[in-house]
């Protein structure tokens, strides 16, 4: 089976793309690098001792998107790429529907011209909204509250898988629903490392960690939870790749729908204390003011992923951070 990733030299796409490969599954990555690295692939080979072939385009690069359908033969693809800030989809909202989903609109039409009829598509719990429920479910009803264009754009192009595969009855979407992916792969070769500024929790950790940032901030310690600060649902992104591959067995006609994520929910300041336990360091935060639409606890019910797709995560918080250390250790010499 020959797959191809967009977005495939991202934090996901890239270890998504090692577990691919040590499976023997023929790999294609395409990417605009616009946040990230090149060098990827060095540490993709590095590895699984398999380079795969890489194509440096945007999807909106109509164009482009073509040739390289026309010449990739694919049988699935796994939709990675896309905008993910959501500070700044805020502030440039045209800028996010544009690229994701017109870029995906554009992927959608070369794949159909060329008749790949299989995606896996990388979504978010963003797109529940404000519901103020936990356990969050996949018959929960999505697109109310979002509370950013960045999650908005996310439910849009569910809604257009659900369309074309209405219109196509041989058309199979996969759509999986992340929760707060975290963590690095155990050769500390590959991890998160963002060209953007980073809004997630586990980035800016790491900022810290490294003195780009002078300290992290907290916001707000007053929620009804074990220490007063948030809660969510941190998966290894490691078990967030294989996730991929356990729905790539599974896929069917019409659009299937799975959480992807732990079902447990760990705090803020949980989350610091586990980092200094694995690096042996304090790492300097602050409690500012709650940020507006903010829920205290957030997390995943992920059984309808054990139950179909015979996935479940395997890796813990402080597997995490040990990875993430040992990448941190490895590309910026923090223990030296």
């Amino acid at each position: 089976m020959r797959i191809l990733l967009t977005g495939g030299t991202g934090y996901i796409g890239s270890h998504t793309a090692v577990e691919l490969l040590k499976l023997g599954y023929d790999v294609e990555l395409m990417d605009n690098l616009f946040n990230s690295k090149i060098t990827v692939l060095d540490d993709i080979e590095k590895i699984t001792g398999v380079r795969p072939a890489f194509h440096k385009i945007d999807l909106l690069d109509k164009v482009g998107m073509d040739e390289l359908f026309k010449n990739g033969r694919y049988d699935l693809v796994i939709h990675f790429a896309g905008l993910k800030a959501v500070g700044e989809s805020v502030k440039k909202p045209l800028k996010y529907y544009e690229n994701n989903v017109g870029g995906t609109i554009n992927l959608l039409e070369s794949m159909k011209k060329y008749g790949v009829k299989k995606i896996i598509f990388s979504s978010s719990a963003t797109v529940y909204g404000e519901q103020g429920v936990a356990g969050l479910t996949e018959e929960m009803q999505t697109g109310v509250g979002i509370t950013n264009p960045y999650g908005e754009t996310k439910h849009i192009i569910e809604e257009i898988l659900k369309d074309v595969a209405e219109a196509e009855p041989e058309f199979e979407a996969t759509i999986l629903r992340y929760f707060n992916p975290v963590g690095a792969h155990e050769s500390g070769l590959l991890g998160e490392d963002p060209n953007d500024i980073p809004n997630n929790l586990m980035p800016i950790i790491m900022k810290v960690a490294i003195g780009e940032i002078s300290e992290l901030s907290v916001y707000g310690n007053d929620y009804d939870t074990v220490d007063g600060t948030g809660m969510r649902d941190y998966i290894h992104v490691v078990d967030l790749a294989m996730g991929h591959v356990a729905a790539i067995d599974h896929m069917k006609p019409g659009v299937s729908v799975y959480n992807l994520g732990t079902g447990r929910a760990t705090s803020v300041l949980e989350m610091v204390a586990a980092f200094e336990k694995e690096s042996g360091k304090k790492l300097p935060y602050k409690i500012a003011e709650r940020r507006p639409g903010d829920l205290a606890i957030i997390y995943a019910n992920p059984a309808k992923a054990l139950n179909e797709l015979g996935w479940e995560t395997k890796l813990t918080i402080e597997d995490a951070m040990r990875d993430t250390i040992n990448y941190l250790d490895k590309k910026f010499k923090t223990r030296a």
